[in-house]
């Protein structure tokens, strides 16, 4: 029998349902321009760089730049109201965002997202830790997870078939302003104590934070993941725009197909992901980083066959397995960190990785795509998006390697929570 520290009472479960909700909202104000790439060109005659500071940049620069005070932040304040404020933020500038009519207008909305969803991340992964006990960590975060499947699929469902029937601005208006009215129900949940759910007492407190710093496995963690990052977001970034000039699909097409995939594939591999690097991390210290040290290996071949096969039935499996793999990591890795930060460092320690992720997968990964797209002469001639693509299995090995390095260094370490020795 679980001991009462050991389960998990059902407001806990309520709790990640509301956080589970809010997650949903933040991936789907976050990624839904992408799918509106092509109108959005159409009317505003932007070049592809642009669209990548559009749809990457802007959003990543404060959302970057804000993660690690933010995750400080969360280590420090009632994270229920750091969240709520946070929601009701980019939702208003997600639905404002339809009312731009240039590009700084369009580039101010995005940068007001990315400061309002900054506060997610740190606070939410947080407060779960304090619901649920250590040993279901990555299958809980994992749940929280599969909202990065969900809010995507709905961005991709709903925003093309808006797009298409009544104009992009309407999907920014009936997709963005709804998080307003959930920001009420944040602020309503109860904020549970710091390290309540904990078995090993941390011996070091919030202001020790130099010490995720002196990790090996943290270091390749939070660069491994960030090279996973920038493939798999770039999944979702230009891929769809990929699919519309080169093998010539309708953006509605798109959107659905994203969306039922989202579904269908995205929630049931981010969760069973996440349980079974819980199962891996219980036969060794670093078993979650091996786990997804497989995962971004596998994806270099799935990458390659993405880019050079022309048969659609081979298109479908292979973006399907990619976008399996994709959503796999988030949950292990948020779990690593938490398990080697402790209670009074989840915040920081989870904002670091925010930062890192997006960095790479935002202001590098795409801009850097986007600039091979002009560079390249995608415009006239779609087939070389193809090369500058390459970028994602490149991306993949890079982090394959490093996770392994990782998983190696969080082996060979003593035991977490520990000021002296971090893991």
């Amino acid at each position: 029998m679980p001991s009462t520290a050991d389960r998990a009472p059902a407001y806990s479960w309520y709790a990640l349902a509301v956080l589970t909700t809010v997650y949903v909202l933040n991936f789907l104000d976050r990624t839904l321009i992408y799918i509106l790439f092509t109108p959005i060109k159409a009317e505003m005659h932007f070049s592809d760089v642009q669209l990548a500071l559009l749809g990457a940049t802007s959003f990543a620069i404060f959302y970057t730049l804000l993660g690690i005070p933010f995750g400080r932040l969360a280590d420090r304040v009632v994270r229920k109201n750091l969240i709520a404020v946070g929601l009701a933020t980019w939702s208003l500038f997600s639905g404002l965002t339809g009312f731009a009519n240039s590009f700084w207008t369009l580039f101010l909305c995005r940068v007001m997202v990315g400061v309002g969803e900054a506060t997610l991340g740190p606070a939410a992964l947080s407060l779960l830790s304090d619901y649920f006990p250590p040993r279901m960590r990555a299958t809980v975060q994992s749940v929280y997870s599969s909202a990065i499947a969900v809010g995507g699929g709905i961005a991709y469902f709903f925003g093309g078939v808006i797009a298409q029937r009544f104009g992009w601005r309407w999907a920014f208006y009936l997709l963005g302003f709804p998080g307003l009215a959930l920001a009420l129900l944040v602020f309503f949940l109860r904020e549970e104590p710091r390290g309540r759910t904990e078995t090993v007492a941390a011996r070091y407190t919030a202001s020790d934070w130099r010490v995720l710093f002196r990790s090996p496995a943290l270091w390749c963690l939070y660069l491994g993941y960030g090279f996973f990052s920038l493939a798999s977001n770039n999944l979702g970034i230009w891929v769809p725009t990929f699919f519309v000039r080169v093998h010539h699909m309708s953006v509605a097409f798109i959107g659905q197909a994203a969306g039922i995939l989202a579904l269908v594939v995205g929630v049931p591999v981010t969760i069973l992901g996440g349980y079974y690097s819980d199962r891996f991390s219980r036969m060794a210290g670093g078993g979650r980083m091996a786990f997804t040290a497989a995962a971004a290996l596998a994806s270099i071949p799935l990458w390659l066959g993405l880019l050079w096969s022309n048969n659609m039935i081979l298109l479908v499996l292979l973006n399907m397995l990619l976008y399996g793999l994709a959503l796999m990591w988030v949950a292990p890795a948020a779990a690593d960190i938490h398990d080697i930060a402790g209670p009074h460092l989840r915040g920081l320690g989870i904002g670091i990785f925010f930062s890192a992720a997006n960095v790479m997968a935002y202001l590098v990964g795409a801009p850097l795509i986007g600039k091979l797209n002009d560079t390249l002469g995608v415009a006239t001639d779609p087939g070389r998006m193809r090369l500058a693509l390459l970028v994602c299995p490149v991306a993949a090995l890079c982090s394959a390697l490093l996770l392994f390095l990782g998983s190696r260094a969080r082996s060979a370490k003593a035991p977490v929570h520990d000021a002296r020795v971090v893991a």
